[in-house]
């Protein structure tokens, strides 16, 4: 197998596993990017090949004319909104406009501009509190984010499972509005890849699904194990860390099902209201699910969670 793969520091990807775990073995390049808009660049600069992206920032880079498709799913409802705590939040409030309220005239952080994470605070505001002054920040990096919120610069972030478990164990934040009440069913990641190598390097592309497959299989099912795999690797946050990010969200497949796709084409529409694309684009435009259906028949498994 011969790739460039695109990765995030997310620590529920599956690339963070199979560099663990050197599932790949040689032949593989992973290249680290702080957001989804950076790795639609690097596939515009032909620097990678393959990548682990949230679908906004791909529905962007395609409209604009990137040539890629989305092969797998990976997770699904990655996006949480953290604050202070003095802020109220769900279950106490369970009113997103009135959740929102709170930070007229605050500053919210956020990953980059683009990113699906800046996509949905953006949508969130304009349909609950169009009139607030409320201020986006976009940071290039997540880590970025936690220490705005750290020096008191943000109130409140719209990020990873992994952000909001940073925000509440370092700055004494706390969850306002989890991912599954925030916007059901949104393509937290999935994988993108130059359209071409559907037809020049199928094989490869096919080897890699399968060991996603397995791979997001194995996060489900040993978390534990998992977890300190993680750890162990990354070598910053201890395994309780990564158990409490793995729970905030416990969405975790490979498979392109019907509701994934059919939120992917929810944002298609948004990004065009809101000016992040200037015409709608398609379902076979972001879609091959060739691979997918044939490695991952049947039933998903998003809804599964994880193991206890």
């Amino acid at each position: 197998m011969n790739l460039r793969i695109g990765h995030l520091s997310t620590f529920y990807h599956t690339s963070i596993l199979m560099m663990a775990r050197d599932t790949m073995g040689a032949g593989v390049e992973w290249k680290l990017f702080g957001t989804g808009p950076a790795i639609v660049h690097a596939f515009e600069r032909n620097e990678i090949d393959l990548a682990y992206i949230g679908l906004p920032p791909a529905i962007i880079g395609i409209a604009g004319g990137v040539n890629i498709k989305c092969i797998a799913g990976g997770h699904v409802e990655g996006t949480v909104i953290c604050g202070a705590g003095r802020f109220r939040g769900q279950p106490e409030l369970n009113d997103l406009a009135l959740i929102l309220g709170h930070f007229a005239g605050h500053n919210i952080g956020v990953p980059g501009k683009g990113s699906i994470h800046d996509v949905i605070l953006t949508e969130c505001i304009s349909m609950y509190q169009p009139d607030r002054d409320i201020r986006i920040i976009n940071y290039k990096w997540a880590d970025q984010v936690l220490e705005a919120m750290h020096r008191g610069e943000i109130s409140a972030a719209f990020g990873t499972p992994a952000l909001a478990v940073a925000v509440m164990r370092y700055t004494d934040g706390k969850i306002l509005c989890p991912p599954s009440r925030l916007y059901p069913d949104n393509p937290s990641y999935g994988i993108l890849v130059k359209s071409e190598l559907l037809h020049t390097k199928r094989d490869d592309i096919e080897q890699f699904l399968a060991l996603h497959e397995e791979t997001t299989s194995f996060l489900r099912k040993k978390p534990g194990k998992a977890a300190k795999i993680i750890s162990d690797y990354v070598g910053i946050v201890d395994e309780s860390f990564i158990m409490d990010t793995l729970k905030v969200s416990p969405k975790y497949c490979s498979a392109l099902t019907a509701g994934y796709i059919s939120s992917t084409m929810g944002f298609v529409k948004i990004l065009k209201r809101l000016g992040y694309i200037e015409h709608e684009i398609s379902s076979g435009e972001i879609f091959d699910t060739s691979l997918i259906q044939k490695i991952h028949p049947g039933k998903d498994h998003y809804s599964d969670g994880i193991c206890p």
